[in-house]
């Protein structure tokens, strides 16, 4: 019996023997097989191509084995992600329906409110002219609360708040708030330097509260809202300069009521368990749409208090100061502001 012995050439003795190879392979009759296993082919962004380096092409190959292991080298290419182009026909029907109420709600307020308009032949100056300080306020300060809220969602201050004792964060708020708000009301308006600054820390505290939602909605809802809001009180801002003397200021008192009782629906979820749906459903729409209304009717309010203070002020009896009427108008804003965000958040869920 013979046996025969077989002894497998390890990987030192294979590398020496390369050189040989790579004669043999040089010869026109050898055919060598390059395994390359290609990219499916997919259509996603990326795609898969065979691509050869402009370097190695220009030097002569040292050998062909080589020279087909370095070739077959595969490249990608990016393909840009074409957004789908927003539709000009929605958002013109946007744009007209948002016209339509705004035209609506003046006619509607026009007709029911302000039958009987001002018997004197119109708004004297000196109105006027308090009226445009107090607005110019007025803007300025939701101006200030806007960009503070911007900067507090970019520092990460709302996160930090949203992470903190929900008590404490809003106990502390309220008390800073309305401690703000007393001190701003309380300065003599020839007192520049102090009265601005706690109005300045007044806003910053409302931006505190107003900065969350920047952080839930989205930037087109948020234009929608303030928008709405905008549209809102200009409307009933016309109504009451132009009605009748004093004709709405005997509406605070039951305006304070409805508010009372908008504030304690907000409060239903802390007291009311889960299971009462039906309960919690109104106390949802009797904060969002009842604050609409009586958020609406301090509005008005609040314009005619201005050019009520305006003749006061005319006459002598007190001074001129739109900050203190601009804190009301603040108010009125960002409490119809926040209901319209929540509104159309809603109106969004059910949607998908």
């Amino acid at each position: 019996m013979s046996f025969t012995l077989t002894i497998r050439a390890g990987p030192a003795r294979l590398a020496s023997r390369i050189p040989e190879f790579a004669k043999a392979s040089s010869g026109p009759a050898a055919a060598i097989r390059a395994f390359h296993k290609s990219a499916p082919k997919t259509t996603n962004f990326f795609t898969s191509r065979t691509t050869t380096p402009s370097l190695l092409a220009q030097k002569p190959a040292a050998n062909s084995l080589l020279a087909r292991l370095q070739g077959a080298r595969r490249g990608y290419q990016y393909q840009s992600h074409t957004h789908p182009q927003p539709d000009s026909g929605l958002l013109m029907r946007k744009l007209l329906y948002g016209g339509a109420m705004v035209g609506g709600t003046w006619v509607t307020l026009q007709f029911m409110f302000n039958r009987e308009t001002r018997a004197d032949g119109g708004m004297p100056p000196y109105e006027r002219s308090y009226l445009n300080k107090t607005f110019m306020h007025t803007g300025l300060g939701i101006g200030i609360i806007g960009l503070s809220a911007y900067q507090m969602l970019q520092s990460g201050f709302t996160y930090r708040l949203m992470v903190t004792n929900p008590w404490v964060v809003a106990i502390g708020g309220l008390a800073l708030s309305f401690g703000s708000m007393l001190a701003t009301r309380a300065i003599d308006p020839d007192n520049y330097i102090p009265k601005y600054a706690c109005w300045a820390v007044f806003n910053a505290t409302q931006a505190a509260f107003v900065a969350p939602l920047l952080a839930m909605a989205p930037p087109a809802l948020l234009a929608r809202a303030g928008l709405y809001t905008i549209a809102m009180m200009g409307a009933i801002s016309f109504v009451g300069a132009t009605a009748k003397q004093e004709k709405y200021l005997y509406i605070g008192g039951p305006l304070l009521a409805g508010a009372a009782i908008v504030a304690v629906s907000g409060f239903a979820p802390l007291v009311l368990p889960a299971t009462a749906v039906r309960t919690l459903a109104f106390t949802e729409n009797l904060w969002l749409y009842g604050g609409l209304a009586v958020f609406g009717g301090f509005t008005l309010y609040d314009v005619q208090r201005v050019l009520y203070h305006a003749r006061l002020a005319q006459a002598g009896v007190i001074k001129e100061d739109p900050v203190n009427e601009s804190i009301s108008l603040e108010l009125d804003f960002l409490n119809i502001f926040v209901r319209m965000v929540q509104i159309l958040m809603m109106q969004q869920n059910r949607r998908k």
